[in-house]
């Protein structure tokens, strides 16, 4: 069994007592007020014999075109890079949560970067404030529900907030990026392996600033077999909801090539249409097996349309976000 506290905070290590074939990543995103620049930055570990070490994977973007070669040496709009350290650069604590990977350090509260390559340097501090978490409870003590407690699963999921604000300075190459008013997401998965076949959308810019989302649909092995799961929390203002595989909620449409995806899912009185868009895309390396040898795309720039209604069909909220980010990974979808 995993640890009580372990599974109602997963922002903590989870991976103490793994040696082999077991991977762990955190993910911060950041947007800055205006939106014209992103970042997402995957700290983590690999625990595998071929190959063990920690690493902090980043993806930029950067929506003007006009001084883009000022920060980065290909005339793009988004580039992804990934630093390697020995697994013995990597630390923890709990209480209050924090990892140190080298000279870079992450928590809930802030985020403190100094990572060099030849060609990509990135150094900078940003303050984190009113993180928002999921709802929990003893029967959903994460976003996983109840297959939160289970210890066999290839690939666990957490939600550490939905949205909060960020502040500070980021230098890439020199160039000074301020993230005064800006906004963030923080998420993270650990386990053996990314399914083989999934979907991922989280965006928290809508036209109404209270508004965040994260969707996902999964090939998940279980017990000898495999089911597609999937999961949807939608917060808006205050209220929040769950639509999950777990508690009893439906895909009732699904239309999804590698650009774009379309669901329609219901759970007792609530339908929730989303429409997603990849808009620009980089590579990331993804784990199997603990090794990180795959490769994914991922995109920070996409467009999310979402619309709630009620079971006949009425809307009750409807809204367009943007600065998203998506993943597809298709194989049989």
């Amino acid at each position: 069994m995993l640890s009580i506290q372990k599974i109602f905070c997963p922002e903590i290590y989870q991976g103490r007592r793994k040696k082999k074939d077991y991977f762990e990543g955190w993910y911060f995103k950041q947007v800055s007020a205006d939106q014209k620049h992103s970042i997402a930055l995957i700290p983590g570990v690999s625990l595998n014999h071929k190959d063990p070490h920690a690493f902090v994977q980043v993806i930029i973007s950067h929506n003007n075109p006009q001084d883009s070669t000022n920060f980065i040496d290909q005339k793009s709009t988004l580039v992804t890079d990934y630093y390697r350290f020995p697994l013995s650069d990597f630390s923890f604590r709990d209480k209050p949560f924090s990892i140190q990977i080298g000279k870079n350090i992450f928590s809930k509260r802030h985020i403190i970067l100094n990572l060099h390559h030849d060609h990509l340097k990135i150094e900078g501090n940003l303050c984190l404030s009113g993180l928002k978490p999921i709802r929990k409870s003893l029967l959903y003590p994460n976003i996983m529900g109840f297959f939160g407690y289970l210890s066999f699963m290839e690939c666990y999921h957490g939600i550490i907030s939905m949205q909060h604000a960020c502040s500070g300075q980021i230098h890439i190459n020199g160039k000074e990026i301020v993230y005064l008013g800006g906004r963030g997401y923080i998420e993270k998965d650990w386990g053996h392996s990314f399914p083989k076949e999934y979907m991922w959308i989280q965006c928290n810019h809508f036209t109404k600033q209270k508004t965040a989302i994260m969707f996902s649909v999964a090939h998940i092995p279980f017990l000898g077999t495999a089911f597609k799961g999937f999961l949807c929390n939608l917060k808006i203002q205050e209220k929040e909801y769950r639509w999950a595989t777990y508690n009893g909620s439906k895909i009732i449409k699904e239309v999804v090539d590698e650009n774009k995806l379309f669901y329609l899912i219901k759970r007792k009185q609530f339908m929730l249409q989303i429409e997603a868009e990849i808009m620009d895309h980089g590579v990331l390396i993804a784990p199997k097996n603990g090794q990180m040898t795959h490769t994914i795309k991922e995109g920070l720039t996409g467009r999310v349309k979402i619309k709630l209604m009620n079971e006949k069909g009425d809307i009750l909220y409807e809204d367009i976000g943007t600065s998203a980010g998506i993943e597809i990974v298709l194989k049989n979808f």
